[in-house]
Order: C-alpha cells, then sequence, then structure tokens
C-alpha cells in the first residue's frame, strides 16, 4: 500500500504531465447553471432509462469517486449542496479529451456540462458533453490513505475533516441558520445590533483573565474583550433603549468540552426592564429555536430528554443548594466554612460568603439536567448587578442551567454610580489579593452611569453551548469551525 508521499510524487508527475499539454489545471472562473442539488430536486421523479438531452446543465465539484469501465467512465462529483454522479463516454468526448481522465484523481474539481438521464441502475446522472479540470489536487483526501480517526488532527485539519465528513458541514450549516434565526427574533424584539470594541485599554464585565497586547503607535497595552458589556451600557446611557452585540469573546482561560479561549457571545442590553424581563426573553429566544429545528419542545442530548416547553423551573441558588445537598447556606459564616472544607472546597476558611455559596453550588450545578433558572446571586460575586430591595446581600441575577452547564447569564444593571465605584474599589482589593480575574476599575463607565443610566436588564447567551445543544454536539470544538489549538508538533 502506498504512503501518502508516494501518492503526492505521482500527483506530481500528473501535474507536470498537464502543464506540459499546455493546460493550466489551477483554473479560473467556472459558470455553473445551477447546484446539484437543484438538478436532483428537479429531476428527482424522472423515469428510469428516460433522458433530457435538451436540458443542458453545467455544474462544477470535487472528484469523489471515479470507476472506469472500458469505454465508461463514471465518476461522482460534490459541490456545497449534494453529489452526483456523472458518465464521461469515449465517443462522445473524443479520445483525446477521454483518455485525458486518467490525469484526474480523487479530490480534483472539475466543471462538466451535459445532459440528465436516468441511469439503468436508477441513478440521476449527467452525460458529459465537455468537461474541464479547475483545480489539481495535489495531497490525497484522508479516507484515501488512514482516514481522519484522530480528534485533533480532524480539529487542525478542519478543512479536510469537512471534505470527507458531511455531517461536520452540516453543523457549520446549521450554526449560520441559527445565528440568522437569533438575528431575526431580535430585530423584531426591537433591538438594534452595535459593534463594540475587540481592543480595550480596560477589561471589564466578567471574571476572567486577558489576552493582553501592545499598540505601538499609542505605546500603551490594549486587552482583547472578555465581554462587551460595559460598551453596551454606555450606549444605553447614550439613548438607546435595547441594544445587543453578536460578538467574539476572548478569555485566558483553560481548553476542555465547555471552554475555548475564543468564543462566541450574544449580549443584550433592555432599558427600563429587569432579570425576570430577561428571563421570559431568554425562555422565548430559545424554545423558538428548539420547536423551530426540532418540530418539537423536547429533544435528545447525549442521550437524554430534555424538555423546553415553557415555562422553566425557576431555583434561588439558596434553594438549590438546600433541594441538592441539604446545606443551608444562611448558617452562621464560621459554620459554613466548616462545611464547604468538609465537601473539599479548598481555602474556604479564608473566602467570604458570597464566594463560599458560589464554591458550594459549583457542587450543585451538574446535577441540574432540565432547563432551570438559577436566580439571586450573592452580591459579592455580582459587581454588576443591582441588589434585591429586600436583601442587600443578593443581586437580581440569573443564569439558565441545562445539562448541569451555564447557557446565559443575566441581571438587573446596577446604575448607581456611587455603588458602582464602591464595587469596583472591591474588585481592585481582590486584584492587589492575587484574584487575576478580579475586574479592573473603569472610570471612564462610572462616568457614563453619572451622567444617569434607566434601570436596565442585561443578557448573556454562549452561542457556542446554545449550538452544541441544538445540534447534539458532545464537545464545544465540534461546532467553532477552527478551535484553538496547541501549536502542531509541541
Amino acid at each position: 500500500m502506498q504512503n501518502i508521499e508516494e501518492i503526492m510524487q505521482e500527483r506530481e508527475k500528473k501535474l507536470e504531465h498537464i502543464k506540459n499539454l499546455g493546460i493550466y489545471p489551477f483554473g479560473h472562473k467556472y459558470e455553473r447553471s445551477c447546484s446539484i442539488a437543484e438538478i436532483l430536486e428537479k429531476y428527482k421523479d424522472l423515469p428510469k432509462n428516460e433522458k433530457r438531452e435538451k436540458d443542458i446543465f453545467s455544474v462544477a465539484g470535487r472528484i469523489k469517486s471515479i470507476r472506469k469501465h472500458g469505454k465508461l467512465i463514471f465518476i461522482d462529483i460534490e459541490d456545497s449542496s449534494e453529489k452526483m454522479q456523472i458518465l464521461l463516454e469515449l465517443n462522445t468526448l473524443g479520445k483525446k479529451n477521454f483518455e485525458f481522465i486518467e490525469l484526474l484523481n480523487i479530490g480534483d474539481f472539475i466543471g462538466t456540462s451535459g445532459y440528465i438521464f436516468r441511469s439503468a441502475t436508477n441513478e440521476l446522472t449527467i452525460w458529459v458533453k465537455s468537461y474541464e479540470l479547475l483545480c489539481k489536487s495535489l495531497r490525497p483526501l484522508p479516507s484515501e490513505w488512514h482516514g481522519l480517526k484522530d480528534t485533533e488532527i480532524r480539529y487542525r485539519q478542519r478543512y479536510a475533516d469537512m471534505i470527507i465528513n458531511p455531517d461536520v458541514r452540516k453543523v457549520f450549516v446549521q450554526r449560520s441558520m441559527i445565528l440568522a434565526e437569533i438575528r431575526g427574533f431580535m430585530q423584531k424584539k426591537g433591538f438594534v445590533e452595535i459593534t463594540t470594541p475587540t481592543l480595550q485599554p480596560i477589561y471589564g464585565g466578567a471574571f476572567a483573565e486577558p489576552f493582553v497586547t501592545h499598540h505601538n503607535a499609542l505605546d500603551m497595552d490594549l486587552y482583547l474583550s472578555i465581554s462587551p458589556e460595559l460598551y453596551l451600557k454606555r450606549a444605553i446611557v447614550g439613548g438607546f433603549e435595547k441594544v445587543y452585540e453578536i460578538c467574539r469573546n476572548f478569555r485566558n482561560e483553560g481548553i476542555d468540552t465547555k471552554h475555548n479561549p475564543e468564543f462566541t457571545m450574544m449580549e443584550s442590553y433592555w432599558a427600563y426592564a429587569d432579570y425576570n424581563d430577561n428571563m421570559k426573553l431568554t425562555e422565548e429566544l430559545i424554545s423558538m429555536l428548539i420547536k423551530k429545528i426540532n418540530s418539537s419542545f423536547v429533544i435528545k442530548y447525549k442521550n437524554l430528554d430534555l424538555n423546553f416547553e415553557p415555562p422553566w423551573k425557576r431555583l434561588t441558588m439558596k434553594d438549590a443548594i438546600m433541594q441538592y445537598l441539604n446545606i443551608n447556606v444562611d448558617m452562621p459564616l464560621e459554620e459554613l466554612r466548616k462545611k464547604a472544607v468538609k465537601i473539599g472546597i479548598k481555602d474556604a476558611e479564608s473566602m467570604a460568603w458570597g464566594k463560599i455559596v458560589e464554591k458550594i453550588f459549583e457542587e450543585v450545578e451538574p446535577k441540574i439536567i432540565q432547563p432551570t433558572f438559577i436566580i439571586d446571586f450573592p452580591t459579592e460575586i455580582s459587581p454588576l448587578a443591582k441588589q434585591k430591595p429586600d436583601n442587600p446581600k443578593l443581586t437580581e441575577r440569573f443564569e439558565l442551567i441545562i445539562h448541569g452547564i451555564e447557557y446565559a447569564n443575566a441581571y438587573s444593571e446596577l446604575n448607581d454610580p456611587i455603588e458602582q465605584a464602591e464595587r469596583f474599589k472591591e474588585q481592585a482589593k481582590q486584584r492587589a489579593e492575587g484574584d487575576k480575574e478580579a475586574q479592573q476599575t473603569d472610570t471612564d463607565f462610572v462616568r457614563a452611569l453619572e451622567y444617569g443610566m434607566p434601570p436596565t436588564s442585561g443578557l448573556g447567551i454562549g452561542i457556542d453551548r446554545l449550538i452544541m445543544l441544538l445540534t447534539n454536539s458532545q464537545s464545544i470544538r465540534d461546532v467553532i469551525m477552527f478551535p484553538t489549538l496547541r501549536k502542531e508538533g509541541v
């Protein structure tokens, strides 16, 4: 069996032969009259052995198989829509053009022109009257040598993965359709899509370590955005009442099935609304997507049935901890710290109440399977959220948990500039104590709030995780076309 180097050497010889014939092997524009899928749909009812010689079509695609039978050659070609059989016949093409096929390989791109007929084996086929080489493939497709079974190679060589696995391409087509549906939904709700900076002088809006770069002309460090939040809120200050952005965020964190350092979020801000309004919006948006894609509110995800029929369950964080772990977080702080240590939370002895509650809830999160809104988070872990009027220890904040994973985060936004400045001071203190994810002090944002921001609720939805859910994908890297990977060879 030939190895890949030997196969490539043979193809390079064919390339030279083609050039010596005066043929350019990497063609220019090719006029197609339709896609393969359009032909298959139009002639799906064509009877067996019937020809339509007056219906001439031009299609193009990649060669996926070549089968030779004397004076006949059957080739399967594939474009982005579908795969189809074409027939090349000696008498139709002439000896020179027919023998040129010997210089073609699986993986090459060709353009063909011919008429439609249904073969004796009942397959719709194009009888080729002319063809031309559009691109010579020098590297064999993975299926020709050892396949593409290694997951790391599949992600690294996504182009090859998509060539041989149509279902992979289908995921990214679905991703595009889902994003279009989200934009249509938000537009109908009156939200305006805006664009915020990716390079920011001060990062904020989330607990995360940023990526740092340097701008030479300004001689200053800039940060890749970890969240568009503080800029979208500035837009609300400026007079917008409903804004959103679907954007890339960058967080210098680990990589696993749920995390990629570069990911897509949708964030929206809604003036005169609160977190209850955003719960309804989230519920309506996601249930609409589920029903549209699945024709049912119940979907299968990782072998479990998930029911998205509204309304979804709502639980306070405190009640969720009590329900799943039987821990009352309102016990005296020292007792809570001891309890936290007992269940395996490191450094709980020095943690504030809110941080301990957050860490305990992390033990609960994997147990929540059906879509559930976890509401009312501790103020200490929600520096940009508005406190509950009846309990300043808690904020009007929720996270949507599905199958043990967070899909959305939202809250009634803090719009008191004095309180916001104090919370930034607390974050600065935590940074000084070594917390790399604590938020920076953004004095310009405080200044914006001093002009006045109406009561507002913000929402963030992880688009990549949502695509995973809607396509039943097992890893975030399955729904990001080119995920972040370790440098090749390291």
